[in-house]
């Protein structure tokens, strides 16, 4: 045996075990893509998407209509406040529109549909009889209700095309007559061209696209055949290009489409041209907010189909993709409680006013951006005017209540702890809240037709 150089027998050391495999650390870009899927998936989603959305969109529209309108008030010898005043006023009543739509049973909203669309028609003829109806900008679409007060029937014309198309629709299939064209385009199609008749007598081109936008809509979630779209479409464009030939102010307007100099040849472009100096000076975070140039006399209609411009003057680019991305998640969450849902009257209703929000947000912003022709469309929620701010927040309250009518998200609604009253019986300990837990419990309670 071996000795060491102190006399001692060496220590035996035990062989050593090979190092257990260590596990493989998680690509922290994929954990956070995990997180961010369930939470998107959760039942909730597009009911916060909805709710939060269209109040951020609101409020940031309440901003910059008092920035962009203090100019144009002060040439009018109105205090600068004026136009943010009557907006303010406008946005808490359509707040309590929105809380009572938002709160309405589904059977509350299709008997709606019947009286709003009749009310929706008359105040629209009404507009024509010399007297009663006033001109703005050239259009005749509008009623004077007293003092500065003004009222545009074609925007409650737009909620009205969307609750009676949808309840008809969903009536019509509950009798599976859906199946057949003639069922389908009648009485809709010529209902909804009465609609635009009315609104092209007062010349208002751009609220005539928003509701061939919403009749194409509903035919879509309806199930309509391509050769039925292409039949449809093609009667709309021929009536389109022979109103846009036979306007000399609409031909100038397709003109300005790209347009780098405010004198384009024979048509008059300064707002078009004007709206892209002021995005152009804006830089990345804008000049600062109530430092716009273009709102001194400048820019015509800033506060109104313009005020995209503004924002992106005084916002910069941060500013116009924050809104950008507030009408994105919006437009996703519509198409959400659309797909998800098994009622065919929510399906229909929800994907209408999608179509309506975002097409109407599409047009503004591409007059602004000068892809599409000026369509003098306000911007949803964002622009100033009452009459088209009252309709789309009711609108919008739909929406909600059709994301609190999901199965999942009723139950997850029914789930959640309240932070505030009275303490739970049987003990003070308060059980922390999973939402796994939560989640299991409501993807039980779904129906088996439910996604």
């Amino acid at each position: 045996m071996p000795v060491s150089r102190t006399g001692r027998p060496p220590v035996q050391r035990a062989a050593r075990r090979p190092a257990a495999p260590r596990p493989a650390r998680e690509n922290p870009f994929l954990r956070l893509y995990t997180r961010a899927r369930r939470a998107w998936d959760r039942p909730l989603t597009a009911y916060y998407l909805i709710l939060g959305g269209s109040l951020l969109i609101t409020v940031l529209g309440l901003v910059m209509v008092y920035s962009a309108s203090q100019i144009t008030a002060l040439q009018m010898s109105l205090p600068g406040s004026y136009f943010f005043r009557k907006q303010l006023l406008a946005a808490v009543i359509g707040g309590v529109l929105l809380l009572a739509a938002s709160r309405m049973p589904v059977k509350l909203h299709r008997a709606l549909a019947y009286p709003i669309l009749a009310g929706a028609v008359f105040l629209m003829a009404l507009v024509q009889i010399p007297g009663i109806g006033m001109s703005v900008n050239g259009n005749q679409n509008w009623i004077s209700l007293g003092g500065s007060f003004q009222i545009q029937p074609s925007e409650f014309g737009k909620l009205a095309l969307v609750l009676w198309g949808a309840d008809l629709l969903a009536r019509k299939q509950d009798k599976k007559l859906l199946a057949q064209w003639k069922h389908m385009l009648v009485p809709l199609v010529p209902v909804a061209f009465m609609l635009l008749g009315l609104i092209m007598l007062g010349g208002d081109m751009g609220t005539a696209i928003i509701l061939t936008a919403i009749l194409f809509g509903l035919l879509w979630l309806a199930g309509a055949p391509t050769r039925l779209f292409v039949g449809v479409l093609s009667i709309a464009a021929t009536l389109g290009v022979i109103l846009i030939k036979t306007s000399p102010n609409r031909m100038a307007r397709l003109q300005c489409i790209g347009a780098t100099e405010p004198k384009s040849g024979a048509a008059d472009c300064w707002q078009a041209v004007h709206g892209i100096y002021a995005l152009a000076s804006g830089g990345l975070f804008g000049s600062g907010l109530g430092a716009s140039v273009e709102k001194w006399g400048q820019l015509p209609e800033a506060h109104t189909d313009f005020i995209f411009a503004v924002t992106g003057e005084e916002l910069g680019l941060a500013g116009t993709l924050s809104v950008l991305a507030l009408f994105a998640a919006l437009g996703y969450a519509g198409i959400r409680v659309a797909g998800r849902t098994e009622d065919p009257f929510v399906r229909y209703a929800a994907g209408g006013v999608t179509t309506w929000i975002t097409a109407q947000a599409v047009i503004n912003m591409g007059a602004v951006l000068g892809l599409l022709p000026i369509a003098g469309v306000p911007l949803p929620l964002f622009s100033y005017g009452g009459s088209a701010l009252l309709p789309t927040m009711f609108a919008v309250g739909l929406l909600i209540a059709f994301a609190r009518d999901d199965p999942a998200a009723r139950t997850a609604l029914s789930l959640r702890q309240p932070r505030f009253g009275r303490k739970r019986a049987g003990g003070s300990v308060r059980e922390p809240r999973r939402w796994n837990t939560m989640r299991r419990r409501a993807s039980s309670a779904r129906t088996s037709g439910e996604r």
